[in-house]
């Protein structure tokens, strides 16, 4: 990547505007929300927060403007000075490889960051009964299903312990369960979920592991040599992806299990 200034291109050429429009619109975002300095805005109907996306034609580079601050906390990208750029962070790609990549996450992120799942919650409940315990389970049932999406979405389809990507394998563990959460805003919360393979989720919601504010594999004494090995306990990963929310929300897993230390 160049070390030289990057400047948008004044008014976007006809390619550089054909190639902005396909990388948003292939990575959820279809509406066009006009120009900007040599900028083309999208937006999406599903994810929250802006794009813009220009090209430094004389360095042939890419660029990304991101407006949603979640998004930009959690992108894991090398921001890029660039000039006029909109949003809260801006962001450069030798090719457009990387520009739909960035793209990808920047969707991924905005459909479940920070209460989008419990707007999407609220409007598929809206006009649910809740006055007999089918209905409320019902409801309960519609929540479990739009926070797993979201987790999904969030941690890319992939359990960061095991790397398995079969959606069958998959589950969405509540960090806090969702019967002890105080409100559908934690229960909808994609940092009071992780996203686990079956084995691994058995022991976590069992309180046979938590994990530590760092992201290590922490074990209780409950936990058997032999699922232990199952599990592969020696060689697990730490996990990389956690914030500060998903770390109060462990804190309180580990002390209801008496985990020792952070």
């Amino acid at each position: 990547m160049s070390t030289q200034p990057l400047n948008p291109e004044s008014a976007p050429t006809f390619i550089t505007t054909e190639e902005a429009h396909k990388a948003a619109y292939e990575n959820g975002f279809r509406v066009e929300l006009g120009r900007q300095r040599g900028w083309i805005g999208y937006r999406s109907t599903t994810a929250r927060g802006e794009v813009w996306i220009a090209r430094d034609a004389l360095q042939n580079i890419w660029l990304l403007a991101i407006t949603h601050p979640g998004v930009v906390a959690e992108i894991s990208l090398s921001r890029a000075q660039i000039s006029n750029a909109p949003g809260h962070a801006s962001y450069a790609f030798s090719n457009l490889s990387g520009l739909y990549d960035a793209l990808d996450r920047v969707y991924k992120l905005g459909v479940s960051l920070p209460d989008a799942p419990l707007e999407v919650f609220r409007k598929l409940t809206a006009d649910l009964p809740r006055s007999t315990e089918a209905e409320r389970i019902t409801v309960v049932r519609v929540g479990q299903n739009v926070f797993r999406d979201a987790l999904l979405e969030y941690w890319n389809s992939r359990c960061p312990l095991t790397a398995i990507t079969d959606p069958a394998l998959l589950r969405a563990s509540h960090i806090v369960p969702w019967a002890e959460c105080e409100s559908d805003d934690l229960r909808l919360d994609v940092h009071n979920g992780l996203l686990l393979s079956a084995l691994w989720d058995c022991a976590f919601d069992s309180g046979l592991i938590s994990f530590s504010n760092t992201g290590t594999v922490l074990r209780s004494s409950r936990l058997t040599d032999a699922a232990a090995l199952a599990l592969q306990l020696d060689s697990a990963p730490s996990i990389s992806q956690l914030r500060d929310s998903h770390r109060q929300n462990l804190t309180r897993h580990r002390a209801k299990h008496a985990f020792q230390g952070d």
